[in-house]
């Protein structure tokens, strides 16, 4: 046998097992990250599976497993370090850090929170004087909802004492157009726009002034915060917040096999890109959270007596992890 023979017959197995360690760095180097979004599969969660199907979680050398929940079974398995992150409102946040957990709110979904207090028209229900004596719908005692609904009728000098407060669960449409309630505490980018699709246009009480807080985000615990896997996993998330913006019948196209015909359509997906953006994520980034937002939901918080007056609000968020020139 010649050497050149001889070569060409080695080079098969050593390139088979340089292939073969290649592939075993690879895997080595891929880690798996949790992620917890809430309620069930929906297309709310678009950013996420956008970033999941094309490949920006890979890019980042993640491999990401997406646990759908309710946040009360889902910050109990974060706090256990069985989730490494957490989709859910900032209030879950707040509260966990009140009562000793080291959570952090580290990336704002939503830019203001998209609650509304919406009726149909023959209540004529429309200024918050209107819900006095009135039945107001809403999923329970609990989360961005519950609080939005206390700062508006703070707003208009009631409280919850001038109202009748039914938990009706995730059932507002139903309940709104049964008569079963006068009004509920829903969603601008949900029940209002099924409502409009069925001709029906709602009325509505806007929150946002007396309740400035942002929306639905991201969050982890505060030791994560400065382990790499943080910024990889929200400039993941950022990327796929950029395709949705850009492209929202794109993102929905690339995203429903993951939610299907059940988990709401691209009209609820057009009216949520609207709430993505705002003056301060063109100056700062995609996600990154409004300090002034902050700070005034946390002082009706303080003054309601939800929280203590010893907090501050960056106790509870962080911008470090958001990049303002994502590509």
């Amino acid at each position: 046998m010649d050497s050149k023979t001889r070569s060409v017959r080695l080079a098969g197995p050593l390139l088979l097992a340089a292939l073969s360690l290649g592939a075993v760095a690879q895997a080595q180097s891929t880690r798996t990250v949790n992620i917890g979004l809430g309620y069930i599969p929906n297309v709310q969660f678009t950013p996420f599976y956008v970033a999941d199907k094309l490949g920006y979680f890979k890019a980042e050398g993640l491999n990401v497993k997406y646990q759908h929940g309710y946040i009360s079974e889902l910050m109990p398995l974060l706090l256990q370090g069985k989730l490494d992150f957490v989709v859910g409102d900032p209030e879950d946040a707040i509260f966990a850090n009140v009562q000793g957990a080291g959570v952090k709110y580290v990336m704002a979904v939503y830019q203001k929170v998209p609650v509304t207090v919406f009726s149909l028209p023959g209540k004529k229900i429309s200024s918050v004087a209107d819900l006095k004596g009135k039945t107001v719908g809403i999923p329970g005692p609990f989360g961005s909802s519950y609080f939005a609904l206390g700062a508006l009728l703070d707003s208009g000098k009631l409280s919850e004492s001038d109202i009748k407060l039914a938990s009706i669960g995730f059932t507002q449409l139903d309940a709104v157009r049964s008569g079963k309630v006068d009004a509920a505490v829903g969603y601008i980018n949900n029940e209002v726009v099924q409502l409009a699709a069925s001709g029906v246009k709602a009325d509505t009480l806007d929150v946002t002034t007396a309740y400035p807080m942002v929306g639905v985000g991201l969050m982890t615990l505060q030791k994560t915060l400065s382990a790499d896997i943080a910024k990889k996993v929200v400039r993941a998330v950022q990327r796929g917040l950029k395709f949705t913006v850009a492209s929202p019948a794109q993102a929905f196209k690339v995203a429903q096999p993951v939610f299907g015909a059940g988990g709401g359509g691209l009209d609820v997906l057009r009216a949520s890109v609207p709430l993505i953006q705002s003056p301060v994520t063109a100056a700062s980034g995609l996600g990154y959270s409004d300090p002034a937002a902050w700070s005034k939901a946390i002082a009706y918080l303080q003054k309601s007596g939800k929280v203590p007056a010893s907090f501050k609000a960056t106790d509870f968020y962080s911008n470090a992890l958001i990049s303002k020139t994502l590509k």
